[in-house]
């Protein structure tokens, strides 16, 4: 089974940057579609961006347009979101997902594969 590995979150003052790295093991990522998706206490799991198979496709939640940029690097078999210009609403748990298949998605149902989450905390 496709095992997915979350790392790169922290704390860091608004305005900052992190980038976050999906790792895979087990399997290649070379036929998945990878997503990241977010959740802040007490609200509902939100699709941030995703990535297609390829890498030839991308796609953001307006809120962090012109602000994040997902990649993939296939030979590493691992999937990055670099953020920047972090604000306190981007605060949460950040976790990717895997689905077969050469389109992404933002919404949750469509992935099967989940990572175990990494913390990203905006604050000063």
């Amino acid at each position: 089974q496709l095992q997915l590995v979350e790392s790169g979150g922290g704390l860091v003052q608004p305005g900052g940057s992190l980038r976050l790295s999906c790792a895979a093991s087990r399997f290649t990522l070379d036929y998945y579609a990878i997503g990241w998706f977010r959740q802040a206490p007490g609200k509902e799991r939100e699709g941030v961006s995703c990535i297609s198979s390829s890498g030839g496709s991308t796609n953001y939640v307006d809120s962090v347009k012109g602000r994040f940029t997902i990649s993939r690097d296939n030979a590493k078999n691992t999937v990055y979101l670099q953020m920047n210009s972090l604000k306190p609403e981007d605060t949460g748990v950040y976790y990717c997902a895997a689905r077969g298949g050469e389109t992404g998605s933002l919404e949750d149902v469509h992935y099967k594969y989940w990572g175990q989450g990494t913390q990203v905390t905006v604050s000063s």
